[in-house]
């Protein structure tokens, strides 16, 4: 695997704490003929206060990372953790708890409830809970991501941006120890997708939030601090401080390999 670092060196997160990782991670479908192996021996460690981009070509294995580091999907064999935390030692009652209490998850579909105001969503997990916001961090939170003058409003009284607005808060609202975000722009427009960019990579600015998200956009990817690609199911390269367009010409190099083998 090389590393590109690009022109500026490492991200400002390169050599801090780890927040999860992986360790030859497999992933596997099916047996005989029809096996298919998802992760392939996946190697990777997330920082604290880093925003990492996963990418790659369509089956290249990157959502099946996310959703195996997360606690979403069991692995055939290797190693995640959640900070110290091992999560292949855990009973489905554990990893609920721990998903609820130290994991954010942002997605492509927004997942409000529809009779629940934008506020009452975004504290609903800590409701489920019987825990209390924080009051501080849930208005710093909700100021940053401009949700102030909507808290009242249900979901279909909002934009898509806004409820997906409403999904970050609800992601950050318990102060994970890191949050995931799978396509969290896919359903939006490109103005409104900048928005939710920009509040995912100033949580780790500001707040020193760790995000992983899992896309296929270079424009999305050039928000992060480091981008890793995935292909076949194992980790084929990384790029430190990407580019729009580093990652667009990296992706095309990819491209072209596929169609060469």
């Amino acid at each position: 695997m090389t590393v590109d670092q690009g022109p500026v060196g490492q991200s400002p997160a390169a050599r801090g704490p780890v927040a999860a990782s992986a360790g030859d991670l497999h992933k596997t479908y099916g047996s005989g003929e029809n096996r298919v192996r998802a992760l392939d021996g996946v190697d990777i460690a997330f920082r604290q206060g880093e925003f990492t981009a996963i990418m790659g070509p369509s089956g290249s294995g990157k959502s099946t990372l996310m959703h195996c580091v997360a606690g979403l999907d069991s692995f055939t064999s290797g190693s995640v953790r959640i900070g110290t935390t091992e999560l292949g030692r855990l009973d489905d009652r554990q990893l609920t708890e721990l998903r609820r209490d130290r994991i954010g998850f942002v997605f492509q579909a927004f997942h409000l409830l529809p009779t629940l105001t934008a506020l009452e969503n975004i504290t609903l997990p800590l409701t489920i809970a019987g825990r209390r916001p924080d009051r501080r961090w849930l208005d710093h939170v909700i100021a940053m991501v401009g949700l102030t003058g909507r808290l009242h409003h249900r979901p279909g009284e909002l934009s898509g941006g806004q409820q997906q607005r409403v999904a970050v808060a609800r992601a950050l609202a318990a102060r994970p120890s890191i949050v995931f975000a799978d396509e969290p722009t896919g359903n939006l427009d490109s103005r409104a997708g900048a928005e939710i960019l920009g509040f995912l990579r100033d949580s780790v600015r500001e707040l020193g939030q760790t995000v992983v998200m899992v896309t296929h956009d270079p424009v999305a990817a050039g928000y992060a601090d480091r981008a890793v690609f995935l292909a076949d199911g194992r980790i084929v390269d990384e790029m430190v401080r990407p580019s729009a367009e580093r990652v667009l010409d990296r992706m095309k190099d990819f491209d072209a390999r596929a169609v060469t083998v």
